[in-house]
């Protein structure tokens, strides 16, 4: 019987691994031009667009006919509501951070909803595995939070606080104020973005790998073992990339709240 590293050493293993192009790089269905700029409609961005009308309609049907003693989705969607508003406003904002529940739980569905792409039969691919969805959601965040701190102490108010924070020595501001300055402007959406990429696209590799590894062990009688071993853990980490999809959207809304409540605080 041949052992583990011989089989995946042969060149048909070699030759079934898409590449990183193929796993990450997409045909224009529609190009055009507006202007000097190229728009190239792929199925990155329809998904995209698709994501976006299914978190608007899950709303839509879950409250179209709203009731008293909700039932079926619309019980499932104020159970999601009810976790956002009190897990993550009035958890880290309080009662005055109600007027950003509409856009957190948004939030919340949104990026659950695009990397739960990656267990989608015939999709497959989670869109937060690109840098590009991340990173626009980050932005959205950084926009806000700032927003909410300029709004509340002015746009001096607001940079002074940042740059100066109270209670440190004068000598100390010509290190901290850069740093200060740098972590709220650039680093916060940064990690942001990275955190949530990082995670779906190191996922989506290892599920392309295992799964087309157990297809190709299964196809010779004496691999079958080690097949139905890649198929088990397969299945286990199809699993555990529903729970990161979940967790990774409750981490990106709770750390936006917590940016919110950094940027009008009075320490801030």
């Amino acid at each position: 019987m041949p052992g583990l590293v011989e089989v995946f050493a042969r060149e048909g293993f070699q030759k079934s691994l898409p590449s990183a192009n193929e796993l990450y790089q997409w045909p224009c269905i529609v190009n055009f031009r507006v202007g000097g700029t190229n728009l190239c409609i792929n199925k990155v961005v329809i998904l995209e667009f698709g994501i976006a009308a299914l978190t608007a309609l899950v709303f839509i049907l879950a409250f179209r006919r709203a009731r008293v003693v909700p039932r079926g989705g619309q019980n499932l969607m104020e159970a999601i509501y009810d976790f956002v508003a009190r897990d993550v406003v009035e958890g880290v904002l309080g009662r005055e951070g109600v007027r950003w529940q509409p856009y957190l739980t948004v939030l919340f569905l949104f990026t659950m909803f695009i990397s739960l792409l990656e267990v989608v039969p015939a999709v497959q691919f989670p869109l937060s595995s690109r840098i590009s969805v991340p990173l626009i959601l980050a932005i959205g965040s950084w926009l806000i939070y700032n927003y909410a701190g300029i709004k509340k102490k002015g746009a001096w108010g607001y940079f002074k606080g940042i740059m100066f924070p109270p209670g440190v020595p004068k000598p100390a501001y010509v290190l901290l104020t850069p740093i200060e300055l740098l972590t709220a402007l650039v680093l916060r959406p940064a990690t942001l973005a990275i955190r949530l990429f990082a995670n779906f696209f190191a996922g989506h590799v290892l599920l392309t790998v295992f799964f087309l590894g157990t297809a190709y062990l299964a196809v010779n009688p004496p691999t079958i073992p080690f097949a139905l071993a890649a198929l088990v853990l397969s299945v286990f980490l199809v699993g555990l990339e529903v729970f990161i999809a979940a967790v990774q959207a409750y981490v990106f809304t709770l750390l936006t709240a917590v940016y919110i409540t950094l940027s009008v605080s009075e320490e801030h």
